[in-house]
């Protein structure tokens, strides 16, 4: 199997398992992303979020299958790209944290991957970088938009018109990475993170994860946090949380 799902202790964990091709990104690993992305979102707030992590020690994704671009039309190549970017667009989207785990190269189609998620660990050893121009190509899987949202569109520019890799100190530096972390333990520390973020109310981090969202896809995300805020004020889950508050407890959201 190229990919692989476990659900254990209500964490949902994917590895992409093509260890011998650095973890490269095909058709039959979209097509499985795809799948377990619909599956996450029907399962919702039953579990406590996603961890998404490569096979082995070199490579979290490598990149992008790039023996199945030989044959490409433009027609085709715009239908793959915009495939990758509505699945990618989808992991992001999802209601739950979704962590991850860079366990050693995050390159093109890997740091794109990556940068859908909502946060990203990164072991010592990981590196990070869009090479498409190498290629002569371009980031395909939303790259020029991610990048440009977490490090700056001047660092941006630089990043991907020269196609340098950069080290996760630097990553963690550009603020493209949230923390960096011993190699071989970004699952273990992923883990911890998740299992911190679920002792909050699960409704209260989904609606925050929409309006953080709302910044990049409205004009208007202050109005949509209002909506959003307004909403989840009214639930079952925010009156518990606040109650606990003033009689300094510990909320017991039911998870």
């Amino acid at each position: 199997m190229e990919v692989l799902k476990k659900i254990e202790n209500n964490i949902f964990f994917i590895t992409i398992n093509r260890e011998s091709a650095l973890n490269a990104l095909n058709k039959n690993i979209f097509d499985n992303l795809e799948s377990l992305i619909d599956e996450i979102s029907k399962l919702g707030q039953s579990i406590k979020g996603v961890i998404i992590t490569g096979s082995g020690s070199k490579a979290f994704v490598a990149g992008a299958d790039i023996t199945e671009f030989l044959s490409l039309s433009s027609d085709q190549a715009q239908h793959l790209s915009r495939r990758g970017q509505i699945i990618f667009d989808n992991l992001e989207n999802l209601e739950v944290p979704v962590i991850a785990a860079v366990n050693g190269f995050a390159l093109g189609g890997g740091c794109e991957l990556a940068m859908a998620c909502h946060i990203r660990i990164a072991g010592e050893n990981a590196k990070f970088g869009q090479p498409e121009v190498n290629l002569g190509l371009i980031p395909g899987y939303g790259g020029t938009q991610r990048l440009t949202r977490y490090v700056g569109k001047s660092k941006s520019i630089e990043l991907i018109l020269t196609g340098d890799m950069i080290t996760a100190q630097q990553a963690l530096e550009l603020g493209l990475v949230n923390s960096v972390c011993e190699a071989g333990k970004e699952v273990e520390t992923a883990i911890t993170l998740i299992e911190k973020i679920a002792k909050k109310g699960p409704n209260a981090v989904a609606q925050s994860l929409k309006a953080i969202h709302a910044y990049y896809k409205q004009q208007d995300g202050m109005q949509y946090e209002a909506e959003l805020f307004g909403k989840t004020m009214v639930t079952d889950e925010a009156k518990e949380g606040v109650t606990a508050f003033l009689e300094k407890r510990k909320a017991n959201f039911y998870r």
